[in-house]
């Protein structure tokens, strides 16, 4: 059975599942439903807790043991698995769709993942995983709902906040939720409980902002010029490869040429390159924003980033990147 984050509080009103497993690369969230499902589990008597880690020496068998063994003192446990690669290989597969099929009586699993791939939602075990149990996924929270999710977490500290604020508080935290979480603690412990301005949130809240190369490339997409330009200057300072940042837009800016090159509709087009539907939006917007010739320039900007990167023509490759990327956003 398939859950969203949000529905787990009131799923654990009605009692507990032989199995949970919780996937994801957001961290808090993880970390999160894992307490949540603790505490109810605690709740209900269940006092023993063991822990297992996998990793490339793990044995399988310690699980099926687990299951297969009783406690000492005839407590009910919570048998927790960390799977941090989302992988459990051929013999952890197995593993898990034979516990799958024989759960503990006594016992309660909870395996926590990483990230998984689409292939591994099509396997056997995961199958039986979400037959047997609950399969929780956690996805990010992007730039577009990261304020509402501000907002309903300073209400849970009896805050509230201005929308300039907010707005604040979201560039300074956006693509770490963790940082964003404790930056709404931290404001509890200063302020305690009421209205909060731009200048008390300017005053109180670090820069935690983390974001990726693919930040980068949908920001530019979808013409947010502030934010792209912001974004080039966080990957530089952090160190990210120049060259990493030149292939994801450089992909984009192919995608788009050979889209309006086809002789067909957009969606037409689209569908041939096999877009995914929840990048459609993006790419239609940023199609509109400029003819195909500009998409071609722009694509020979990149080769040229791609020169200067390797040495062959003079340049520094962030600047270049920077104004490659901001005449993306930019409108005509």
């Amino acid at each position: 059975m398939k859950l969203r984050i949000d529905q787990l509080p009131q799923h654990l009103k009605g009692g507990l599942q032989p199995i949970y497993f919780i996937s994801g690369d957001e961290p808090l969230q993880i970390m999160e439903a894992s307490d949540r499902i603790r505490r109810a589990a605690r709740e209900q008597g269940f006092s023993e807790r063991q822990v297992m880690d996998v990793d490339r020496q793990f044995d399988w068998n310690q699980l099926l043991d687990a299951a297969n063994s009783m406690s000492l003192f005839a407590e009910q446990r919570i048998l927790e698995l960390r799977l941090p690669s989302g992988k459990p290989g051929k013999q952890g597969g197995q593993a898990l769709q034979n516990y799958a099929a024989r759960p503990a009586d006594d016992a309660v699993l909870m395996i926590t993942a990483g990230k998984l791939e689409g292939s591994s939602k099509n396997t056997k075990w995961f199958k039986t995983l979400d037959k047997a149990g609950v399969v929780i996924q956690c996805w990010p929270v992007n730039a577009a709902e990261l304020p509402r999710w501000i907002t309903r977490r300073l209400q849970q500290h009896g805050l509230t906040a201005d929308g300039d604020a907010i707005a604040l508080l979201a560039e300074k935290v956006e693509g770490n939720l963790l940082a964003a979480a404790q930056e709404i603690d931290k404001l509890a412990l200063l302020y305690g409980q009421g209205n909060l301005n731009v200048e008390q949130m300017g005053a109180a809240v670090a820069d935690s902002s983390r974001y990726t190369i693919y930040d980068l490339v949908d920001s530019a997409l979808a013409g947010d010029l502030p934010r792209t330009s912001r974004i080039v200057g966080s990957l530089k300072n952090e160190g990210v490869e120049a060259t990493l940042a030149l292939w994801a837009i450089s992909r984009e800016v192919r995608l788009i040429t050979q889209i309006l090159e086809a002789g067909t509709s957009a969606d037409a087009a689209m569908a041939k390159y096999r877009v995914w539907d929840n990048r459609k939006a993006l790419l239609r917007k940023a199609l509109s924003r400029h003819p195909a010739s500009r998409w071609k320039m722009l694509l020979k900007r990149c080769a040229r980033i791609d020169r200067v990167i390797k040495g062959v023509e003079t340049g520094r490759p962030w600047d270049e990147l920077l104004s490659v990327s901001t005449q993306i956003a930019r409108s005509r």
